[in-house]
Formats: structure tokens, C-alpha cells, sequence
């Protein structure tokens, strides 16, 4: 049972005295706190510290962590150049990578980004599976790559990462087309349902499928990406989660929650929430902290690891969590 957590790299969840150079500390901190995992998410629609960026930065900054993205969106890149770059950052990290990745999502938080890329929004999840498909083969070896959108000859031999084969890549998103080409192809999958239900007729989903492609469910690592503000006081705690999602997402807090996993309450209220979707199958958490200053940041996460045990025993101890 891993709990990780993502960094705040993005400029709306930093105070204004903040130093984004303290991104290494906080991520250094997080290892010291018993985290299983680092994660940074990736977009164009805010300033951020770019996602390789900072897992380059954390690489040889840390020591056993996982290093993560959730979720890198590979059509904002060149795919034969962020193979190279993956391949590097593992190498870096001594094979600590994990590559979520994602084809984005309607409205503001996708296709405009598809038009900065100067790519067609159409076939979009096609490309994002050949994408990893040409990655996968890159990092084996190939010189070609001949897929029905991507179709390289005479590539240069790319940088080969720690990990046979390269580094585990999950994919993010709950449609069931997802949650087919999850099972079919995937490492992992790393969801943000509102409802713990959800999850678990999604992850039979992604069994299922496995299954029908001959792989075993035991080969898709489940996981969780989950928002949480850790506070004694619900409704301050909820007024809190509400700021960070109009800062972040230009949307209330009640918005927010009918499509992404929120948690907010005491640290009793959090291990149960939690472990709801830990019964439901989830075995790697990594949680977003709704703070929007590194300061409360990182208050909050050493208040949350200070509940990594708890978490953990839900999955040893199912009835903890009812």
C-alpha cells in the first residue's frame, strides 16, 4: 500500500513570498515522512514548473521515492524527444519512474491545448496509445517505428532507461474505453472518482479486459489521485479546499466534487474516506494537498503522513475502513 503525493508546482499554489526552488525541499521532505512516491501533474493552462523539469530536479535529489507524473499529457511534447527525455530521468533516478499519462479532456483543459501543439484533436487517444506504444519500442531498441498515425524510420538510438523495458506507464481517465485500453496495454491506472463505487466497477473493468488480452490483474498497478485538506474543522476545511478549487480550476468546491475525488475533514474522517477506496481495490494513493502557500502545504503534509500507517492498515484490515 503506497501513499504518495503530488507537488504544488503550479503558481497558483504558491504565496507570493513563495521560492519555487523550495519544490526540492518539499519533495525531500516528503521522502524523509515516509511517502512511497513524488508525483507532479502536467498542463498549459496556468504557470507552472514544467513536469520533466521537476522530476529531473528530484532525481538525484532523492534517494528511493518514486518519482511520477499525473498525468503527463505526451501530445505537448515530440514523442521521439520525451522518450529520450523519460528515458534520461530514470536513469537519473536510478529506475525510479512512473509515467502517467493522459490525452486531456473537453473544453478549456484539452482541445486548446491540441491547437498550441499544432496537432488534430481527432484520433487523440489513438495517438496518446502509439505514443507509448514508439516509446516502449525505443526504449527496447527499435530504429523504426510504423504505427497508423506515428511513422519514424532511421531513428538514433535513444537513452535506455534503469528499467527493463523502461519505466511502468498507468493511464488516468474512467470512460470505459479507458478503462478497456487500461486493462489491454497499461501498467497502471491512476482514476479520480468522486465515488468509491466507482472505483471498484471501474477497476473489474480493468480486470476484465486484462484478462480478455491474456495479462493478469496483477500486472496493472490500481491507484488513486485524490484531493485532501486535513482540518479538526469541516467547514473551515471545506472553505479552504473551496479556495484552492476556484485558484486552481476556476470552479466552486461543490463543482469540483462531482467529478474528482475530494476528502476533507478530520485525520478519523480522512483514514475512513481513504480506505473506502483502498476496499474498493486501490493500492497506490497519490494525494493533491488543497493549500495554496507552501507554508500550509507543507503543514498539511506532515499532518497526512502522520496517517500513512492508518491508510496502511486499511488494506491488511478491510473492516477499518467501514
Amino acid at each position: 500500500m503506497d501513499i504518495g503525493v503530488l507537488l504544488p508546482t503550479g503558481t497558483a499554489q504558491w504565496g507570493p513570498a513563495d521560492d519555487p526552488r523550495e519544490l526540492i525541499a518539499f519533495g525531500r521532505q516528503g521522502e524523509r515522512l515516509g511517502f512511497s512516491s513524488l508525483f507532479v501533474n502536467d498542463s498549459l493552462i496556468s504557470p507552472r514548473i514544467e513536469a520533466l523539469t521537476m522530476l529531473a530536479a528530484l532525481a538525484p535529489t532523492t534517494e528511493t521515492v518514486t518519482l511520477g507524473t499525473a498525468a503527463l499529457m505526451p501530445f505537448l511534447r515530440r514523442p521521439i524527444q520525451t522518450a529520450q527525455s523519460l528515458g534520461s530521468i530514470d536513469v537519473l533516478s536510478g529506475g525510479r519512474l512512473t509515467v502517467t499519462v493522459g490525452a486531456g479532456f473537453p473544453g478549456r483543459f484539452g482541445r486548446p491545448l491540441y491547437t498550441l501543439s499544432e496537432l488534430p484533436w481527432e484520433r487523440r487517444f489513438a495517438r496518446l496509445d502509439e505514443t507509448v506504444a514508439l516509446w516502449r519500442a525505443l526504449w527496447d531498441g527499435a530504429d523504426s517505428f510504423h504505427g497508423e498515425i506515428l511513422r519514424f524510420d532511421d531513428i538514433p538510438p535513444t537513452t535506455r532507461p534503469s528499467q527493463v523495458g523502461g519505466p511502468p506507464i498507468w493511464l488516468g481517465g474512467a470512460t470505459p474505453a479507458a478503462l478497456s485500453r487500461t486493462g489491454r496495454m497499461y501498467d497502471g491506472w491512476l482514476p479520480y472518482p468522486p465515488d468509491p463505487a466507482d472505483y471498484a466497477s471501474g477497476l473489474r473493468h480493468v480486470h476484465q479486459a486484462a484478462a480478455d488480452a491474456g495479462r493478469a490483474a496483477e500486472d496493472i498497478t490500481p491507484a488513486l489521485f485524490v484531493s485532501v485538506w486535513l482540518d479538526d474543522d469541516t467547514e473551515r476545511g471545506r472553505r479552504a479546499l473551496d479556495s484552492y478549487a476556484r485558484a486552481t480550476y476556476g470552479m466552486p468546491l461543490l463543482e469540483l466534487e462531482r467529478i474528482q475525488a475530494v476528502v476533507t475533514g478530520s485525520a478519523h474522517h480522512v483514514v475512513q474516506s481513504l480506505g473506502l477506496y483502498v476496499a474498493a481495490g486501490a493500492r497506490h494513493i497519490v494525494v493533491r494537498l488543497g493549500a495554496l502557500d507552501l507554508h500550509s502545504q507543507r503543514d498539511q503534509l506532515e499532518r497526512l503522513a502522520d496517517l500513512i500507517p492508518a491508510v496502511q492498515k486499511t488494506a491488511a484490515e478491510p473492516e477499518l475502513a467501514q
